[in-house]
């Protein structure tokens, strides 16, 4: 992703490249420079971006916003994965910095979560699944995203039953509960499906991500918002309520 956003960001009228760093990768890459993970901090300070955008992994990405923080540059994150201590992290960074993290930045897939919500309410207690397929280096399981789903499932519906990840053996439906499946294969970029079925009929809400030049899309709209904003916690769907990208 963060080679998606480079290339994006070039072909973008109004925005330059500063600066680009990696924990894994040296040398050039589409004519830019990636220096040190290690020296992010010094060169936020020296170069001065009006906003950072983080596509790494959890450990690396708290650290990221830390040092964005400590230098005053707003920060976007598409990183997934993150546990109750790494969000904390992120949530304290943004009473100092504007902080807009979002598991997912296709607009359609802000459009399947409106959808979903919206279908949700209508089937009262029809069974619900979830799938959601990726490439098969994808790190976290389910993905944020089939976890904003789930979310926005629970939002709309009255029962509480539970996730089922996966089934094996022996595995009726409990009532109220979601099944979550988690698909890794091949370079698939993105794909998340919604099920809802009772009454003798089916709904499938579906996604599916054609490349990943999607997300780098959206997060350069992203960064574009919240560069100037207010210190605060903001969701890619901000962006769009706003109207103004």
């Amino acid at each position: 992703m963060g080679r998606e956003v480079l290339s994006a960001a070039r072909e973008r009228e109004g925005c330059e490249i500063v600066l680009a760093v990696s924990d894994s990768s040296r040398g050039e890459f589409d004519g830019v420079e990636i220096e040190p993970a290690s020296e992010f901090g010094a060169l936020l300070e020296a170069r001065e971006p009006e906003v950072a955008i983080d596509f790494t992994v959890p450990e690396a990405s708290v650290d990221y916003v830390e040092a964005c923080a400590e230098a005053g540059v707003p920060a976007v994150v598409g990183t997934t994965g993150f546990d109750d201590a790494d969000l904390a992290a992120l949530r304290d960074a943004s009473t100092r910095v504007p902080v807009l993290k979002a598991a997912n930045f296709a607009r359609g897939v802000q459009g399947l979560l409106s959808v979903v919500r919206a279908a949700v309410e209508a089937l009262p207690g029809y069974d619900v699944e979830v799938t959601e397929t990726h490439h098969n280096g994808k790190l976290d399981a389910p993905s944020g995203t089939a976890r904003s789903v789930l979310d926005a499932i629970e939002e709309r519906r009255d029962e509480a039953g539970g996730h089922v990840h996966g089934r094996e053996g022996e595995a009726p439906r409990e009532p109220g509960e979601i099944g979550v499946h988690a698909r890794r294969a091949g370079d698939i970029t993105g794909e998340h499906e919604v099920l809802l079925a009772d009454n003798h009929e089916e709904l499938r809400l579906t996604h599916r991500a054609e490349s990943r030049g999607v997300f780098a899309a959206g997060a350069l709209d992203a960064a574009d918002w919240l560069a100037g904003r207010s210190p605060g916690w903001y969701d890619f769907s901000d962006v769009l309520a706003d109207g103004s990208t």
